[in-house]
């Protein structure tokens, strides 16, 4: 009697035992189901609607006018679905650990125990999404930092406290001639008319201190260093016909947030027009009204310099009187 009691235990026990694995497994397959679903999901959502245009690109300036910017929004937007897509999966796991594992009693769980793929996930997961990351940013920078030996257009920026000067020149380097020059003042914002379909290179330098060019949907800013550095980039065309503001995007005085500019980009039939109207000698928004531009920058305004007789220190005011 007692041995066949005791095999009935056991055989209940076993029985048991198989219960209760097969519902683990079941329970494993759910959430492995879950997951998947989950992917599908969020892979459909994504591939179904303008990520970046949903969430205002992410920070990243939209609206892009060269190649250059485009392949820099695809990369920045393609960085963010990623980087949330890792948060989110760590997040799950975080937020699983602290209700499946909560504290039950006062009994510790094994301190020993490990688990082979889960160190495997952390430790070569991250590895790998840095390697595909670097690899994509690589390629990018490449493209957005290369230069060709001769561009259709050569634009030489000049940078001063508080404003800017744009050249026209007929090749590269410093040895070239300026055929035109648009200078910008307190009183008139300067307008940089550039054509489209046209590969355009940049030469910066400074008169005075570090400033920045940047047009937000041109490319990303670039410093101008003062003394005998130039600094060169090209964009390949411009693609959409408009009116830009520019910045200086580099803190370099009293009114560095007045110095603005404004970046005219029109057709290349106009934009021949325009450079033959400066040689020829006339102004600026001459020359523009002449293309059938508006004359004066539409995007920004020229600063207040606040000198008037009612500034707090104007120029008639004796020396050492005070109110």
């Amino acid at each position: 009697m007692v041995a066949r009691s005791s095999e009935v235990r056991s055989s209940a026990v076993r029985h048991s035992a198989s219960r209760g694995a097969g519902g683990r497994r079941g329970r494993g397959a759910g959430r492995l189901a879950g997951l998947g679903l989950g992917g599908a999901a969020l892979l459909v959502l994504l591939t179904g609607c303008d990520v970046g245009k949903t969430f205002a690109g992410f920070g990243w300036p939209q609206g892009g006018i060269t190649p250059e910017s485009h392949r820099m929004y695809d990369l920045w937007i393609a960085s963010c679905i990623a980087a949330l897509a890792v948060g989110f999966f760590v997040w799950g796991l975080i937020f699983w650990c602290v209700i499946r594992y909560r504290k039950r009693g006062n009994e510790l769980p094994v301190q020993t125990r490990y688990n082979m793929p889960m160190e495997f996930l952390y430790t070569i997961a991250p590895i790998l999404i840095v390697s595909v990351l670097f690899y994509y940013t690589a390629v990018v920078q490449t493209n957005v930092v290369a230069t060709t030996k001769n561009p259709d257009v050569t634009v030489e920026v000049v940078a001063f406290k508080w404003n800017w000067q744009f050249n026209y020149r007929d090749g590269q380097g410093r040895d070239a001639n300026t055929v035109a020059s648009v200078l910008g003042t307190s009183d008139v914002i300067p307008v940089l008319v550039l054509p489209t379909g046209r590969s355009i290179r940049f030469e910066e330098q400074s008169r005075d201190v570090i400033h920045s060019f940047w047009v937000p949907e041109l490319l990303f800013k670039r410093d101008v260093f003062p003394g005998n550095i130039r600094n060169v980039f090209e964009v390949s065309e411009l693609q959409t016909e408009g009116a830009y503001v520019g910045r200086c995007a580099e803190l370099c005085g009293s009114y560095h947030a007045f110095m603005n500019f404004e970046l005219r980009v029109v057709s290349p039939q106009k934009y021949d027009q325009f450079l033959a109207a400066k040689k020829a000698g006339k102004s600026t928004q001459d020359a523009l009204k002449a293309i059938g531009e508006p004359a004066y920058a539409e995007t920004t305004q020229p600063f207040n310099t606040r000198r008037n007789s009612a500034n707090f220190n104007p120029d008639s005011a004796t020396a050492g009187a005070g109110s």
